[in-house]
C-alpha cells in the first residue's frame, strides 16, 4: 500500500475512533481522555532544530501510547519558545505521524486575517484528513509591541473586540458558505470546499473543528452559545477554571457540531522517577515565568542555574503560587493529582503541558504518565 494510502487510512481510523473528530476516548485506567500540549520549548545550551526534533519525538511518542490530541500554541518573540508558527509545525509533524489528532492551542486570530488561517488549515487538512483541529484564541500571545508590529495597527483593543466577527468570517471561509451579495461571496479559501463544486471536483468531506481556547469566562460563554468545544488554560489561570467551565457549561446551545458541552482544560504536569528530579525539572518553567513577566524573557533556564537562583520574597511568592498549580512527583502522585483535577473540574479531556529544560525529561514525563495509567504501549 502506498504512504498515502497509508496515511489516508490512518486519518479516517482517527475520525471513526473518536466519532466526530472532537470526543476523545479515555484508555486505560485514565479518568478523561489525554491530549499534549507543546510549547517547544527551548532550553539554554539548545537550539531551536533540536526542540523541533523534540516536538516530533513527542507527537510520536504520543499517538504510539494513545494520547488523543498533539497541539502546539502560537507565541512570539519568546526566545525560549520555538511555536511562533503553529500551522508550519503541525505540517511536519503531520509528515511524522498517522493518526494522533493534531492542532493549534492556539491560533491567535486577531494577530492574522481569516481567508490566511483558512487557507493555511485547508492545506493541513489536505495533508493529514480528518485529524486536524483549529483552536483559536483572542489574545496576542505577546507583548504588546509585538502585537502591534504583527497586526501593523497600534489599535490593539480592536482586534479582542471585534473576535466573534472574526469568527463568523473564518468561519464562512472554512465552510465556504458566504451568501449572495457578500463582499466575500466570490472570494474561496483554497484547498476547501469550493473544489468539490468545481467541475470534476472531488473534496474531502472533513474540515477541521474549530475550538475556542480562553483563560476567562468571554470565550467560555462565546463557545457556549455557538455550541463549540471549549479548551481553558488552567495551567496558567488555574483560579478561573471552575468558573469558566461553569460559565461554558451554562451559556451551552446545541449545535451541528456538539450536542452538548465537551471541555479540555491545559494542565502543567510532569512526572520523574524520584520527586526531588521532578521539582528539579518543574523549577527551571517557573524561573522561566518569573524572568517572562518582568520582562526578561530568555531561553529556559537549565535545572543548575534554577537551584542556584537567588529568588527575591517577591518572586518566591510567585513561584511557590505557580508550582502549586503544577502537578509534579513520582508517576503514582501525578496521577493522583490529574485524576483529582479531572474530578474536580469535571473536565472532558486533560491536555498535559510539560515544561522543563531539556527534551529528554519532557519526553520521560509523558511515558512515565502514560505507564501510570497503563496506557497501551504501541
Amino acid at each position: 500500500m502506498s504512504g498515502e494510502s497509508d496515511q489516508t487510512r490512518g486519518s479516517e481510523e482517527a475520525i471513526s475512533e473518536s466519532g466526530d473528530g472532537i470526543r476523545g476516548t479515555a484508555l486505560g485506567s485514565a479518568p478523561v481522555p489525554l491530549s499534549v500540549l507543546d510549547l517547544v520549548t527551548v532550553g539554554a545550551g539548545h537550539t531551536a532544530s533540536g526542540a523541533v526534533r523534540t516536538a516530533v519525538d513527542i507527537a510520536r511518542t504520543a499517538e504510539r501510547r494513545g494520547f488523543h490530541r498533539y497541539w502546539v500554541a502560537e507565541h512570539h518573540s519568546m526566545p525560549g519558545v520555538a511555536s511562533s508558527s503553529p500551522a508550519v509545525l503541525l505540517a511536519h509533524l503531520a509528515a511524522h505521524t498517522e493518526r494522533i489528532r493534531l492542532g493549534s492551542g492556539g491560533v491567535m486570530l486577531p494577530n492574522h486575517a481569516p481567508l490566511v488561517i483558512a487557507e493555511q488549515f485547508g492545506t493541513l487538512e489536505a495533508m493529514a484528513p480528518g485529524r486536524v483541529d483549529l483552536g483559536l484564541g483572542r489574545a496576542p500571545g505577546t507583548d504588546g509591541a509585538t502585537a502591534a508590529a504583527l497586526r501593523r495597527t497600534e489599535r490593539l483593543h480592536e482586534g479582542a473586540d471585534d473576535f466573534p466577527q472574526q469568527l463568523a468570517e473564518l468561519t464562512r471561509f472554512l465552510d465556504d458558505s458566504f451568501p449572495d451579495g457578500h463582499p466575500y461571496a466570490k472570494i474561496h479559501a483554497v484547498p476547501g470546499p469550493v473544489q468539490a463544486t468545481s467541475p470534476g471536483g472531488v473534496q474531502s468531506a472533513h474540515r477541521p473543528p474549530l475550538w475556542l481556547l480562553g483563560s476567562s469566562g468571554f470565550s467560555a460563554q462565546l463557545a457556549g452559545s455557538l455550541g463549540l468545544p471549549f479548551a481553558f488554560a488552567h495551567h496558567f489561570s488555574a483560579a478561573n477554571t471552575v468558573p469558566a467551565l461553569d460559565l461554558y457549561r451554562a451559556s451551552f446551545r446545541p449545535s451541528e457540531v456538539l450536542s452538548e458541552p465537551y471541555a479540555l482544560i491545559g494542565v502543567a504536569a510532569l512526572a520523574a522517577e524520584e520527586e526531588h528530579e521532578a521539582r528539579r525539572q518543574v523549577l527551571t518553567g517557573a524561573l522561566s515565568m518569573v524572568r517572562l513577566r518582568t520582562g526578561r524573557p530568555g531561553l529556559v533556564p537549565s535545572p543548575e542555574e534554577a537551584e542556584a537562583y537567588r529568588f527575591n520574597e517577591l518572586e518566591r511568592g510567585f513561584v511557590d503560587s505557580w508550582l502549586g498549580n503544577v502537578v509534579h512527583g513520582t508517576p503514582d502522585a501525578v496521577r493522583q493529582g490529574l485524576d483529582e483535577l479531572a474530578k474536580r473540574t469535571g473536565a472532558d479531556e486533560l491536555m498535559i503541558t510539560a515544561n522543563a529544560h531539556g527534551g529528554a525529561a519532557r519526553l520521560r514525563s509523558y511515558e512515565l504518565i502514560a505507564d501510570a495509567y497503563g496506557l497501551p504501549r504501541g
